[in-house]
């Protein structure tokens, strides 16, 4: 029997706020984000609170009928689109850090960081985040999220993008198709990242 997969609506806010709280609290890049374990559990969600409020604005996301996975995206457009799209976006890490916990530059840093290695000039999908249920790991869960959102790539001869957070993530992003991107983004005294690259795959 399959994964039953819906498009989020804001009315699932509160529920993929919760699910990735819970999933990424033990994460290593939240881990090097929020150093102290006692500030972590009180301003994770936050940062997680804006993530889903920027995929629910400019992208989507997509989870499981259950609640217990979900994956958010944004379509990036290539260079000729991008130009032609006026932004105020300002300085995006700058204001993600002001609004989710002022005093902690590493939410700005990452930010950058993670924009610096992004690839610029063709259309892709970003896989911004994918947020399993610890207790529903190695379950599958997260492959079905991304394969339908894959196979429409291969159809349309897109390519999509991501960013590996931890070894055992990049390995399975690797048997579906992504290959590493430049060098790794290696956190400050932290973890690497792992930028993720998938050309469409022919078939």
């Amino acid at each position: 029997m399959g994964v039953a997969i819906r498009r989020a609506t804001e009315d699932d806010r509160a529920a993929l706020v919760r699910l990735l709280d819970l999933a990424f609290m033990d994460d290593p890049v939240s881990g090097w984000v929020f150093p102290d374990l006692a500030h972590r559990r009180r301003t994770h969600a936050g940062l997680m609170a804006a993530f889903v409020d920027i995929a629910l604005a400019q992208g989507w996301a997509d989870m499981t009928e259950d609640g217990t996975a979900a994956a958010l995206w944004l379509s990036v457009p290539g260079a000729e689109a991008a130009a032609a799209v006026k932004t105020d976006a300002g300085d995006a890490p700058a204001q993600l850090r002001a609004a989710v916990d002022p005093d902690n530059e590493r939410v700005e840093k990452i930010g950058r960081l993670t924009s610096a290695a992004h690839p610029r000039g063709r259309a892709h999908e970003y896989l911004w985040m994918i947020a399993v249920e610890p207790a529903r790991q190695g379950e599958g869960l997260g492959t079905a999220l991304m394969t339908p959102v894959l196979d429409r790539c291969d159809r349309d001869g897109e390519a999509a993008y991501l960013e590996a957070s931890s070894a055992r993530s990049r390995g399975l992003y690797e048997r579906l198709g992504f290959t590493c991107h430049g060098s790794g983004i290696t956190l400050p005294d932290g973890p690497t990242m792992w930028p993720m690259w998938r050309d469409p795959q022919g078939g």
